[in-house]
């Protein structure tokens, strides 16, 4: 037996156990649940906890209203004279690769429910669960390329193994808009339930997944996450440097204003 987990884990967080299935609810309050700095870090925070639980097989995480719009860009420093160094910046920017590394390190298995909105970071957090069950009407994107960014949070090799290298390149760099049928069959998403009903339908693939042998659920998910992303850190431990590169360029800074002015951008290449 572990320790008891609390019911509330930071300030958004609310955690329900069912048996071996543990649900857990992000809510910020405001149904778009964005991926503020301290809404990763109890993401982070909560996922390291919960990697000590043997008392749980499954993870549910579902939002609130929606599963998550992403990194707030308001929220962003709008150029490189906003005070911090170089190497401040460089290591604030882990906060998005660490969260999705310990979901992903979770040796149980873990379901992402998406309703309404999964955006940027929303979709990075979900490729790095094991399963991805959207309700009718969720919408899927990255919208970081057409802003001027890179794709990073080491999310580009989780994305082509789900949808091969020709979609991902369409999903990530022209950020295409994919409801939850085509996110189906592009093979972003597992299964779409009706409107309103993905935490019910990933509550029944949870109640499956927790009547198997606990041991053998973990050392084969393991496995099998080991057999599919071997080469995923040497062919991403870069993105975070690219990200930073483009954060340096007028483009980038150019994609920022004209989301915030509601505008299309004019990229030129600096």
């Amino acid at each position: 037996m572990t320790d008891p987990l609390p019911e509330r884990f930071g300030e958004s967080l609310t955690l329900e156990r069912d048996g071996r299935v543990i649900t857990v609810t992000f809510d910020r309050g405001d149904g778009m649940n964005s991926l503020s700095p301290e809404a990763m870090r109890d993401l982070t925070d909560l996922a390291r906890r919960l990697d000590e639980d043997t008392d749980s097989s499954v993870i549910i995480l579902h939002g609130k209203g929606a599963f998550s719009v992403g990194f707030d860009l308001k929220s962003r420093g709008r150029g490189p004279d906003d005070g911090p160094s170089l190497l401040e910046r460089r290591q604030a920017l882990k906060a998005g690769p660490d969260m999705c590394a310990a979901w992903e390190r979770l040796e149980q298995v873990t379901i992402a429910a998406v309703e309404r909105y999964c955006i940027g970071g929303g979709v990075a957090l979900a490729m790095a669960c094991d399963h991805r069950i959207a309700g009718e009407g969720a919408i899927f994107r990255l919208p970081e390329v057409p802003l001027g960014m890179n794709m990073s949070w080491q999310s580009n090799p989780r994305t082509v193994a789900l949808m091969g290298p020709s979609r991902a390149k369409q999903f990530t760099i022209l950020g295409e808009r994919l409801d939850a049928e085509r996110a189906r069959e592009w093979g972003l998403v597992d299964d779409v339930a009706p409107a309103g009903e993905a935490l019910k339908r990933a509550n029944a693939l949870g109640a499956r997944y927790g009547a198997v042998a606990p041991i053998p659920l973990r050392m084969t998910k393991q496995a099998i996450n080991m057999a599919a992303g071997a080469l995923n850190p040497p062919t991403s431990y870069m993105d975070r440097d690219q990200f930073l590169l483009t954060s340096l360029s007028e483009d980038q800074r150019e994609g920022v204003r004209a989301f915030l002015d509601k505008r299309d951008p004019e990229f030129r290449g600096d």
